[in-house]
């Protein structure tokens, strides 16, 4: 038998090439730029844009306001228990009976006695307490409690009043021994039995910290206290006309009420409305205020310093745009005979220069202007122009050299595909968005579009890329 020859038992495996083709190019092409256009879009700042249109705000608001008068703090002349006979905000004529001081205490002694026997008031004198606490409570309005507060002083000033004349008619027949002295009005005014330390304040003075009410005291000058010579007595408000001082939130807020000129003001204490005068200032500190002058209601509001208000204003109309959308920048302060006009009517400054050789020229540069101010002074960015500059007035030999600048607020226009600093002139504002005077010559117009958040730009650069 013939022997079988073995054959090789080791098997390959067979790989079947690669073959690119076309399609698969074009896959690996298409995938790349999904992932860049991914990578790209989450890392990338995304602009987004704001269309500007015709809008107004709600222009009211409130106010904490600090009350200013012309107020007298009369001193008592005497040692001793001083005793009213005034309600307060009574309106007392010059030489009127203010109060007694009385040096022996005889008066504080029959006022203890009447109210141990209970004969103060008279019955006709009770039933005017009784009828004024029933008017009250008919007329009370939950939602307007502090009225509760309001109503328990007059109240109380009520029954000093009825306590102290009961006790006064009978000071005639006491054997004082001339212990008791009568005090008198020395101007007309409303009688007010407190003090608080705001007494010949005046507009001009007031600081922030004078609006500060958490810190606010006041100290109530009570009927049959111990007073010594010298210390306050009671305080006469001498004049109708006064006025409430706010402090405001913005340089826009003080130069739209000083366009006002005048306004309507509601008390939210009471919901009366009256008219004021308008002045502003601002002090050392660049906060601004404004005063709010009255020819009435004083008498209602002459024991209150610190008094809510509310601002009535007719909407302010405008360009309404967000505030995220606003921007300060600092720009060259040129003076308008320095700007002239080359081809196609382009501002353009001639700029001094100095070659080499140390010979002078003059080159033109094109410039943009930002904005105006009233003395002709033109607004310009400092991309073209350096500081210390030297610019020549055409057909002068008068130079100007750059440096002075300015703070102007505006936003960045897209309308073109890159940012433009357009300078905006707000009128007014709250805390969300901004009314801005529209059709300025350097500023923006209608259905032109701006960033909406100016912090994601700078100017001149370009959103598409």
């Amino acid at each position: 038998m013939a022997q079988q020859t073995k054959g090789n038992s080791k098997v390959t495996e067979y790989r079947k090439p690669l073959n690119i083709n076309i399609g698969m190019i074009i896959f690996a092409v298409i995938l790349l730029y999904v992932i860049y256009s991914v990578f790209r879009y989450a890392t990338a700042r995304h602009v987004v844009g704001y269309e500007v249109r015709q809008g107004s705000l709600s222009a009211n608001r409130v106010y904490e306001g600090l009350a200013l008068r012309s107020e007298e703090i009369a001193p008592s002349e005497y040692a001793g228990h001083i005793n009213y006979y005034s309600k307060e905000k009574d309106r007392l004529g010059t030489g009127s009976l203010a109060c007694t001081v009385d040096e022996s205490g005889e008066v504080r002694e029959a006022m203890t006695s009447a109210d141990a026997d209970g004969t103060v008031f008279t019955d006709s004198q009770l039933s005017q307490i009784r009828g004024d606490i029933v008017s009250f409570a008919q007329s009370f309005d939950p939602s307007r409690f502090s009225t509760v507060y309001s109503f328990k002083d007059e109240l109380a000033s009520t029954v000093q009043k009825i306590t102290g004349n009961t006790i006064l008619n009978d000071i005639s027949t006491m054997n004082t021994g001339g212990s008791i002295h009568y005090c008198y009005t020395p101007n007309t005014g409303y009688i007010v039995y407190s003090i608080d330390g705001y007494e010949g304040r005046t507009f001009d003075t007031l600081t922030k910290a004078d609006f500060d009410s958490t810190s606010y005291q006041r100290t109530t000058l009570d009927n049959n206290a111990l007073v010594s010579i010298g210390d306050p007595a009671y305080k006469l408000e001498t004049a109708e006309d006064w006025s409430i001082a706010i402090m405001l939130r913005s340089e826009a807020e003080a130069k739209a009420l000083d366009e006002l000129g005048v306004i309507r003001i509601r008390f939210l204490k009471n919901q009366l409305e009256s008219w004021a005068t308008i002045t502003t200032r601002q002090d050392s500190d660049g906060q601004f205020y404004a005063n709010l002058a009255l020819t009435n209601s004083m008498i209602t509001f002459c024991t209150d310093r610190f008094i809510d208000i509310e601002l009535i204003q007719s909407g302010t109309k405008g360009l309404k745009i967000p505030k995220t959308a606003l921007v300060d920048d600092d720009f060259f302060i040129v003076p308008g005979d320095f700007i002239t006009f080359g081809t196609g009517g382009q501002e353009i400054v001639l700029r001094r220069t100095v070659n080499e050789a140390g010979e002078r020229s003059t080159e033109a540069v094109r410039v943009d202007p930002y904005g105006t101010d009233e003395d002709g002074n033109y607004y310009l960015d400092q991309s073209s122009l350096r500081a210390g500059d030297t610019l020549v007035k055409l057909d002068s030999e008068a130079t100007y050299t750059i440096g002075s600048t300015k703070k102007l607020t505006g936003v960045y226009n897209i309308n073109k595909g890159f940012s433009e600093f357009r300078q905006v002139n707000v009128l007014s504002e709250n805390e969300e968005y901004a009314i801005v005077k529209p059709d300025s010559m350097y500023g923006l117009r209608e259905y032109d579009y701006i960033v909406l958040d100016a912090a994601a730009m700078t100017p001149d650069e370009f959103i598409y890329e």
